[in-house]
C-alpha cells in the first residue's frame, strides 16, 4: 500500500501540468494606463489562476483589431462602443462581451485661459478632429446643446495631433481628446486645458473601451474566465491604486514617466468594476443616437450588439 501511494505521488509530481488555454488579445493602441486591469491581471497571475495564457498584442494600426477578430485572427479586441455599433451595421460579426473603461473619456478640449468659455463661443471657430463620423455626431450634439450646428464651425483634420494643434492655436478646440491624457499632456507642457465633458452636453453616456469578440465563433466560457481575471485585477487596483501603478509601470521603462503616472491617477477610477455586466439601456440609447445622427441606417436590437457571457 505504501509503495503504491508513493508511486502515485511520484507520478503526480512528474506528470506534465494541464496546458492553459491560449487566448490572443489585441489592444486598441500601445500599452497605456487604459489597459491597467489587463496588465495587472497578467502580472499578478490572475489569468494563470483561470487556466489562461493570454498573448497581449499592440496593433500597428489602431483600426485593425476589431477587423482581425472578425476575421478569426484573435479571440478578443479592445475597442470602442461607438465604433462597434457602426461596425456591426457594416457587416462585421462582432459583439461586445465585456467593458474595460465604463465612462466616456472623449471631451471637447479648449485652452483654459482662452476665449472659449462655453461651446456657444465656438461659432465661426476652428475645431480639430481626428476621426470622422462618430466624433462629428458627438460634436454636433454638444453644439446643438448650445444653439449651434456643425455649419457654424470649421472642422480641421489634425489627425492625432490634438493637443499640439490646440496649444499652437492652429484650432480653437479639439474633439476626441481624452480627458485622462491630453489634459495631462498639456499641463506638462505648461498649458492648461479645459474639458467640456460630452456626457454632460447631451451625448448619451457610453462605455469608452470594451472587449469585442467574434459573434459566430466566440468561446463564451473562456471569455468569462478572462473577465473574471480582469475583475479581480480591477478590485486590486481599486483597493491598492499606488501598488497597482508600481506593478503596471514596472513592465516597461516607457511607462515610467510623468504623463503615464498622471494618466493612471485619472484613469483607474473609470475601470469597470463589473466587466462582464451589461447595461442594455445604454446600448439601446446609443444605437438610437447614432441612427438619429444618420451614421447607421437602422436600429439593431441590443442582443445583436452586446451580451453578458456569464448569463445562464
Amino acid at each position: 500500500m505504501k509503495r503504491t501511494a508513493l508511486t502515485m505521488a511520484i507520478a503526480m509530481l512528474t506528470s506534465p501540468a494541464i496546458a492553459a488555454d491560449q487566448m490572443t488579445l489585441l489592444l486598441d493602441w500601445f500599452v497605456n494606463p487604459d489597459h491597467g486591469p489587463i496588465i495587472v491581471a497578467q502580472e499578478k497571475g490572475y489569468f494563470a489562476e483561470q487556466d489562461l495564457e493570454v498573448e497581449i498584442i499592440a496593433p500597428a494600426d489602431p483600426s485593425d483589431p476589431p477587423k482581425l477578430v472578425a476575421a478569426g485572427k484573435g479571440d478578443l479586441a479592445v475597442s470602442y462602443q461607438p465604433q462597434l455599433h457602426i461596425q456591426i451595421h457594416e457587416g462585421l460579426p462582432l459583439k461586445r462581451v465585456g467593458t474595460l473603461v465604463a465612462t466616456p473619456l472623449n471631451c471637447l478640449l479648449v485652452l483654459k485661459d482662452g476665449p472659449i468659455k462655453t461651446p456657444a463661443d465656438l461659432k465661426g471657430k476652428k475645431i480639430g478632429t481626428s476621426v470622422a463620423g462618430v466624433e462629428e455626431a458627438i460634436l454636433g450634439t454638444v453644439l446643438k446643446n448650445h444653439g449651434l450646428t456643425l455649419k457654424d464651425v470649421e472642422l480641421v483634420n489634425v489627425n492625432f495631433s490634438l493637443s499640439p494643434a490646440l496649444m499652437s492655436k492652429q484650432v480653437d478646440a479639439v474633439i476626441g481628446a481624452y480627458r485622462n491624457f491630453e489634459l495631462n499632456q498639456m499641463n506638462i507642457e505648461g498649458v492648461e486645458g479645459k474639458c467640456f465633458y460630452v456626457e454632460e452636453e447631451g451625448v448619451p453616456p457610453y462605455d469608452e473601451l470594451i472587449y469585442v469578440a467574434n459573434s459566430d465563433t466566440m468561446d463564451k466560457e473562456m471569455i468569462a474566465r478572462f473577465l473574471s481575471a480582469t475583475e479581480k485585477a480591477t478590485q486590486y487596483i481599486t483597493n491598492h491604486p499606488q501598488e497597482s501603478w508600481e506593478v503596471f509601470s514596472s513592465t516597461s521603462t516607457e511607462l515610467q514617466d510623468e504623463l503615464n503616472k498622471l494618466a493612471w491617477t485619472d484613469t483607474w477610477p473609470r475601470f469597470s468594476k463589473r466587466p462582464a455586466a451589461m447595461d442594455a439601456g445604454r446600448y439601446a440609447k446609443f444605437e438610437a443616437f447614432l441612427n438619429e445622427a444618420g451614421l447607421i441606417p437602422s436600429q439593431n436590437p441590443v442582443e445583436a450588439i452586446a451580451i453578458d457571457v456569464t448569463a445562464q
